[in-house]
């Protein structure tokens, strides 16, 4: 059999494991071990974990996940989340489907200082969907709306998936960031449109608000200040050369922590809360990165990255074709896998294949970043897409009034957003690579 023979029917194997309902890193880890035993013996794989786990967690640079969980812990327990959107309803409420689009926007900034897509929409959920409800929004566009802007948690740096792509391509962290901030804020902009054009095709599904007073809507504005302090702090520290990302997410910590010191989200268990919670989001990362590097090292010894990378060479297809390709079968993987699972299982196969092929005459580095951000749109776009569709479970879980079919018929104008802009990046990808020329 060839590597890419091999390769597939491993391949095959975790999947009907996940059909199977087995967690991502444990479908994994089993299938990979089955493979690694395939070709070497047992003795070898236990000989390979003996060291694996430590080899992996002792990355220094992968600090900086369980400190960025432990941010967005607190943040949504010192009610930044509400004065975002507070702030964003107070400039826009007024407009027909202004409120849905500060919702938008409130989640774009919670996802400056989060870094979870799962986590913003969840957030965004509690304090923005009852107050679309109450003032009459349509329960499709009011639970699609949080649900699509609730994958800006992973594409608004800081984002865990692009600090593990980082590490798996040994790219810079920071300039990962600050290229995805472009696409970040497109993306928000972007389902503000559609909002906006849903709201005046039907104007039943976002009424109009009531216009504040310019003192409120100053007031309210004034009440973000320590989202702007920390994203400040945090990215403008990386980037600028203060702060190392570790040393950058920890004082977004003690920065968040203060702040929901002051409003009283820490008190009785509220502290031992944002701990747990950090906790048990750090220890299933760590374990899907655990079965993906057993996975992978089984993929090295078929050799299949580098084959598949001479054989799509050897064909000589366009390289828009490879992409869009590989496009595609990140759109068929959204519906059944999450996002950070498709990060680590994908990047060690498609990687070398872009890599080695010429894209708009980008040099090394160029193309490594573009292709991370342009990866992590479209493992977005799987965070509400069906049948999974994990942000529209979580939304869906909120409004039980609202069946899961009509969020999901809501979704759809939000893909064509999200296909839109995915497009536009891969012809142009000076819109991520253009902040990084300053």
């Amino acid at each position: 059999m060839t590597g890419i023979e091999q390769g597939l029917l491993i391949g095959g194997l975790m999947l009907l494991l996940l059909a199977l309902r087995v967690h991502i890193g444990m479908a994994m880890m089993l299938a990979g071990s089955i493979g690694y035993v395939w070709l070497s013996d047992f003795d070898t794989l236990m000989n390979y974990f003996k060291s694996a786990a430590y080899a992996r967690y002792s990355i220094y640079d992968l600090s900086v996940v369980p400190l960025f969980l432990l941010m967005g812990q607190f943040a949504t327990h010192g009610g930044l989340s509400k004065s975002l959107f507070r702030a964003g309803n107070a400039l826009i409420g007024h407009w027909r489907g202004g409120m849905a689009m500060a919702a938008v926007g409130a989640s774009a900034g919670f996802g400056a200082i989060c870094g979870s897509s799962l986590a913003t929409a969840a957030t965004m959920g509690q304090v923005a969907l009852p107050e679309l409800r109450r003032h009459k929004y349509s329960g499709r566009l009011a639970t699609a709306a949080i649900a699509a802007g609730g994958t800006l948690g992973i594409l608004i740096p800081p984002s865990v998936p692009l600090v593990i792509y980082a590490i798996i391509t040994e790219q810079n962290i920071a300039k990962l960031f600050v290229a995805a901030f472009i696409p970040g804020i497109i993306a928000a902009l972007g389902y503000m449109v559609v909002i906006g054009i849903v709201a005046r095709v039907d104007p039943s599904q976002a009424p109009a608000g009531v216009r504040h007073p310019f003192k409120e809507r100053l007031f309210a504005l004034a009440g973000t200040w320590p989202v702007l302090l920390i994203f400040t702090a945090v990215i403008g520290g990386i980037y600028g050369g203060i702060f190392t990302p570790t040393e950058a997410a920890s004082i977004g910590v003690l920065a968040t922590a203060y702040v929901a010191w002051k409003t009283g989200g820490l008190k009785g268990h509220g502290f031992l809360e944002c701990m747990y919670g950090a906790a048990q989001a750090t220890a299933m990362i760590f374990f899907i990165l655990l079965g993906a590097d057993i996975m992978n090292v089984f993929l090295a010894l078929t050799q299949l990255p580098a084959e598949l990378a001479n054989w799509v060479t050897g064909m000589g297809l366009s390289p828009l074709l490879v992409l869009f390709t590989i496009i595609i079968i990140y759109l068929v993987l959204g519906c059944i896998m999450d996002s950070l699972s498709m990060i680590l299982l994908t990047i060690p196969i498609f990687f070398p294949i872009i890599m080695g092929t010429d894209f708009w005459g980008l040099d090394e580095q160029s193309k490594a970043i573009w292709f991370g951000i342009l990866s992590l749109m479209v493992v977005e776009v799987g965070l509400i897409t069906p049948p999974v569709g994990l942000n529209v479970y979580v939304i869906s879980s909120m409004a039980k009034d609202v069946p899961m079919k009509e969020t999901f018929k809501g979704i759809v104008p939000f893909l064509a957003s999200d296909v839109l802009r995915i497009v536009l990046l891969v012809f142009f990808p000076s819109i991520a690579l253009f902040a990084l020329s300053f």
